[in-house]
């Protein structure tokens, strides 16, 4: 596909956003089955139930932009599985392999937002008021997951974590 106009860059954003959402969900089920604080747990469970609406969310807007809803990978975010990944085989302690997974959160949370906030102005140039509106509520809970990881992350006891010497 070639990219020539701002509708095309923002499709081609959609598709990478489109990707990352539906890999997310897998690897918030994965985060969510390696942690083991409770509260860490939980909230990436919900953040994956909030994942598979904002994955209908984009199905949303690419209807309004009469293309078909599909992924194309993003280098990035296989990046960051995959550092999980090699984590998880470093068998890490429960309280380490806890505080990896906040910062993993963390880092797709934040990826996750600067795509959005590339998307939206896209969006709002091209006059596709709706469609800006749906990716800014995504915006705004990714938003609000970051926080919530980062409330975690300051609150953790890293106490509980061995010094090595």
């Amino acid at each position: 596909m070639t990219i020539d106009s701002t509708e095309d860059l923002f499709v081609d954003g959609l598709k990478h956003a489109y990707y990352t959402e539906q890999r997310l969900v897998d690897a918030l089920e994965e985060l969510e089955g390696t942690s083991t604080s409770e509260e860490l747990k939980s909230g990436f469970a919900e953040h994956r139930e909030e994942t598979k609406n904002q994955i209908d969310r984009l199905e949303t807007v690419f209807e309004h932009v009469d293309a078909s809803p599909e992924g194309e990978e993003d280098p990035v975010v296989e990046g960051m599985i995959e550092a999980h990944e090699e984590f998880v085989d470093k068998d890490p302690s429960d309280e380490a392999l806890d505080r990896f997974n906040i910062a993993a959160g963390q880092k797709s949370e934040h990826y996750e937002i600067a795509v959005y906030g590339n998307l939206i102005p896209m969006a709002d140039q091209l006059g596709m008021d709706d469609a800006a509106d749906t990716l800014e509520e995504t915006l705004r809970e990714e938003q609000d997951e970051l926080e919530a990881l980062s409330e975690m992350g300051e609150q953790f006891d890293y106490g509980e974590l061995e010094v090595s010497e």
